[in-house]
């Protein structure tokens, strides 16, 4: 149920840019006069902007550039994933206040929203740069019932999501790009990136938590150093804002359609989709293993668990599970 700012949102939207008389909101909603004023002060002090003419009532004039649950829920179409959102206007990691959740019984589809993060984290230990109200920083509890050695194509499925909703907002869809196992790419540089975490029993998952960061609005002069020569974000990209809350609906739609897919037909009702969009294939490509070997190979595609299909100098077929790719170039290792 909602909160009462909320419930006074939604009155305030309905009107449609209208005043809307505080007696008529108060009636509406079954509360005092004092307590529609208390919420309307609650709502102005997260950001939004209501006009009051004193006898007539109120009015929504703005709204601000937050991931509010209210503002998502307000367009959103997912009919499990995302229902529930727990707001963080800052955290170390949603990923980590996601698994917590889970822990405690977080049900399928909650979702955690940041934000910004002062400890992002991404794939084998790295650092995910994530300055406050200009990005998507989310996370996702899912309850898939699957083994774990499928539970690696749930992030090659969510990539597609981020794919296909990023490709939406450009109008050249042909340069968004999947560089496995988890980023999400624009013209060769990184504009999101997934991170997976999993608790199970036996060899039956019992929860994945899927942690999604988008660079939105961020400027990529700001970037740290080490990643402004090999990442970007989608508003540099098309030279425009975007607007956070419709690119977080879009997306939560996207994942929620293809988990769908994927718990009801397995991960090969996705691949086509991931196929499009993994533009290694063919490529002469170097490997880096989380154990510090480097492999060189041709990249082939993926198996159906996941796992890059790598074709090495002697011929030989190898399956790699994790490591981080890079393209070779001039025909030489990369």
């Amino acid at each position: 149920m909602k909160s009462g700012p909320g419930r006074i949102l939604d009155s305030l939207r309905r009107a449609s840019g209208q005043t809307c008389s505080g007696e008529a909101i108060s009636a509406e909603l079954g509360v005092s006069r004092a307590q529609v004023w208390k919420h309307v002060e609650t709502l102005r002090h997260r950001g939004y902007g209501i006009h009051a003419e004193p006898g007539d009532g109120y009015r929504l004039e703005s709204i601000p550039d937050r991931l509010y649950p209210d503002e998502i829920h307000a367009g959103l179409a997912t009919r499990w994933l995302a229902r529930t959102i727990h707001y963080r206007e800052s955290t170390e990691s949603t990923n980590r206040d996601a698994v917590e959740l889970a822990r405690d019984g977080a049900e399928h589809g909650t979702a955690v929203i940041a934000e910004g993060q002062t400890a992002g984290r991404g794939r084998l230990g790295r650092s995910f740069h994530s300055p406050p109200y200009l990005n998507l920083y989310t996370s996702i509890v899912l309850r898939p019932r699957i083994d774990t050695s499928v539970a690696p194509t749930w992030i090659l499925a969510a990539a597609v999501a981020v794919a296909e909703t990023v490709g939406e907002f450009v109008p050249d869809p042909g340069s968004v790009a999947i560089k496995w196992p988890n980023d999400v790419q624009l013209d060769d540089l990184k504009t999101s990136g997934i991170l997976m975490e999993l608790a199970a029993e036996a060899t039956q998952v019992d929860y994945l938590v899927l942690g999604i960061g988008v660079n939105l609005n961020v400027d990529p002069a700001t970037f740290p150093e080490e990643f402004r020569a090999r990442a970007t974000s989608l508003s540099h990209h098309i030279g425009r804002p975007v607007d956070r809350t419709e690119f977080t609906r879009r997306l939560y739609g996207k994942l929620e359609t293809v988990f769908d897919e994927c718990s009801e037909k397995g991960f090969h009702a996705v691949r086509p989709r991931f196929d499009a969009k993994f533009t290694m294939q063919g490529r002469p490509v170097r490997v880096m293993q989380q154990d510090g070997d480097a492999r060189d190979g041709i990249a082939l595609g993926i198996d159906a668990n996941g796992a890059l299909r790598l074709r090495t100098a002697s011929g030989d077929e190898v399956p790699i599970l994790a490591g981080d790719v890079t393209i070779a170039k001039d025909g030489g290792p990369a």
